[in-house]
């Protein structure tokens, strides 16, 4: 066993000094995702105990991703990309604390608190991207994204349990706010020490093309439609575990725990599934991955009680990794399809499917507002999300045509390219 260690510690630093960088920038930041994405929106719950509130916290998230998207895109012909990488782990904490510092949890302050955080993810996604891109390469790819696995896992399995229970303590003996504060001064001081580390790294920008175009192929367009339909249920997926939990359980332990299953269901299914399946049963898994969304909320919906939520998230637990897990392998083979095709930038494909996802969050998460409105939050959590499930069901077929049409495109640039080929005339040789 320690010889096997010592054989994989050796194998990773043989890796260049900026794979070993970035690996290490993105396993200190994991520490807190577990923190960002649901605590937040539990101290919400908890402090206003306003499901509504919740979903305009996530919604101003949601609107400031796209928005730094396309400001990224210009600052990284001005910036180096490791100091805007940087900046969207430091805002995560800025945000938390801009939260944690409101007196009362109105409209206002959430919103301003959600653009920030918005603004984080914008930033450290859309580099993290292009960073681990760069750093990586056909012969490693497959070990890095692993390794990245094998942290968040960990992170993910131990994070919530720590944070949940300390926060259920803290709130038994009458204060539960300073635990939150607590958490936010760690979290803001993790962020800094990721942000240090990415600094040692020797990042260069990429190359300075045109990323904002308007009109695409109409190929793309079909992705597109997907992407909305995704979004429909985007951020149900973040928010409703942590607001029906908070609602029908009222403990961040009882939370923190369920992070933690289900984290651990989510790398064994991801690994299984991944060595398993090949590009042919993608749409399988994806159409699986629907159907168990769908069963997950029409359980919620029937119960809505204790039962119905712990069956609700074992359900969930199986039906976000095999989505994400067929989900992103198209997108990503539709981008490189049109790359070649259009002869565009990565950016221009990635920075357009985030407006067609905030589309779908806007939709999915403006159905959640007015049921609350015209309703009541009960009914708006109980049905918004069979509603936008059973939406997304169609997501199969257009899925199922985008693969058909993208073998399609392919074979015909083959086609193109041989044809081409055989046309050129060959320069005789001078003697």
């Amino acid at each position: 066993m320690i010889a096997k260690l010592k054989t994989e510690i050796a194998h990773f630093k043989s890796q260049s000094h900026n794979f070993k960088v970035l690996t290490l920038t993105n396993m200190i930041y994991s520490i807190v995702l577990p923190v960002i994405d649901i605590f937040v929106a539990a101290y919400v719950m908890r402090s206003s105990n306003d499901p509504v509130k919740v979903v305009v916290y996530q919604l101003t998230i949601y609107t400031g991703i796209p928005l730094t998207f396309l400001i990224n895109g210009w600052l990284l012909n001005r910036f180096p990309i490791k100091t805007l990488y940087s900046l969207g782990m430091i805002l995560s904490g800025v945000s938390m604390m801009i939260m944690m510092s409101l007196k009362t949890l109105d409209i206002m302050g959430i919103g301003i608190a959600g653009i920030v955080m918005g603004m984080s993810f914008g930033f450290y996604w859309a580099n993290r991207d292009f960073l681990a891109l760069a750093m990586t390469d056909d012969k490693n790819r497959n070990y890095y994204y692993g390794l990245e696995t094998f942290f968040y896992t960990i992170i993910a399995v131990v994070i919530p349990v720590l944070i949940g229970w300390f926060i259920e303590v803290s709130g038994n003996h009458g204060d539960a706010k300073l635990a939150y504060k607590i958490v936010t001064g760690i979290v803001f001081a993790i962020t800094v020490g990721a942000s240090v580390m990415c600094f040692t790294g020797k990042f260069t920008n990429p190359i300075n093309k045109k990323f904002l175009y308007f009109k695409f192929d109409p190929y793309w367009n079909k992705l597109m439609f997907l992407a909305v339909l995704k979004g429909l249920v985007q951020g149900f997926l973040v928010t409703a575990p942590a607001m029906l939990i908070m609602l029908l359980l009222g403990k961040e332990g009882a939370l923190g725990t369920a992070q933690s299953v289900g984290a651990i269901f989510a790398a064994i299914l991801m690994y299984i599934i991944g060595r398993k399946t090949g590009p042919e049963h993608r749409i399988y898994v994806f159409g699986t991955g629907l159907v168990l969304f769908t069963i997950a909320a029409l359980i919620n919906g029937i119960l809505f009680n204790e039962t119905g939520v712990i069956l609700f998230m074992l359900f969930l637990l199986l039906a976000k990794p095999l989505l994400d897990l067929a989900y992103f392998p198209i997108q990503f083979s539709v981008i490189d399809i049109l790359t070649k095709k259009e002869k565009r930038s990565e950016f221009a494909y990635i920075l357009n499917h985030e407006g067609g996802l905030y589309l779908g969050r806007l939709t999915g998460a403006g159905t959640f507002l007015l049921l609350a409105y015209y309703f009541s939050n009960e009914v708006a959590l109980r049905y918004a999300i069979i509603i936008v499930a059973v939406l997304q069901l169609s997501s199969f077929w257009v899925a199922k045509d985008i693969i058909r049409k993208g073998r399609l495109i392919t074979e015909s640039m083959d086609h193109e390219s041989e044809a081409a080929a055989k046309t050129v005339t060959p320069i005789p040789d001078i003697v």
